[in-house]
């Protein structure tokens, strides 16, 4: 039996401890925020936060998250900032891989509260998008960040 904490509630798992961690969120918990996108931590779609740092959970074993705490996008509140954001700027279009960006900038702005675009670059770029909307995912991240000087600017 695997045991650790779920979006604030301990959980118990019966499975192999070599289980990616994102097949347990989503099969045994019934948490399908994370996505599976490339199976091998490279897009980042399936980003949760383990111990408060972003973790690939397709390639993460359930048995490494032992007695953790892990945070999923549904355990991320709705009036959170970089959901806001997310909303206010259009960011999302075809929204596959929102979750794992989404939870890739908060633990950004959770590190560095007032990001620079080099920041943010390094921070993101490991989550990709299939539909190209890196402009709004740096502009929202500062709006999420109250960095007036870089609210502004055309949507892309």
């Amino acid at each position: 039996m695997i045991v650790f904490t779920v979006n604030g509630k301990e959980r118990q798992v019966d499975v192999s401890p070599d289980t990616p961690l994102l097949w347990v969120l989503r099969e045994k918990l019934g948490l399908s925020g994370s996505k599976f996108g490339c199976g091998e931590g490279l897009c980042g779609a399936c980003t949760v936060h383990i111990d408060g740092s972003p973790q690939r959970s397709c390639i993460t074993p359930v048995g490494d998250v032992q007695g953790k705490k892990v945070v999923t996008i549904e355990g991320i509140p709705e009036n959170n900032l970089v959901k806001k954001a997310w909303l206010d700027q259009e960011v999302s279009q075809c929204g596959y891989c929102q979750p794992g960006q989404i939870m890739s900038a908060v633990a950004l702005l959770d590190k560095k509260p007032k990001p620079t675009d080099a920041d943010i670059d390094s921070a993101m770029s490991g989550n990709l998008c299939r539909c190209g909307t890196y402009g709004r995912i740096r502009r929202a991240i500062h709006v999420a960040s109250g960095n007036p000087a870089k609210k502004g600017g055309k949507k892309s």
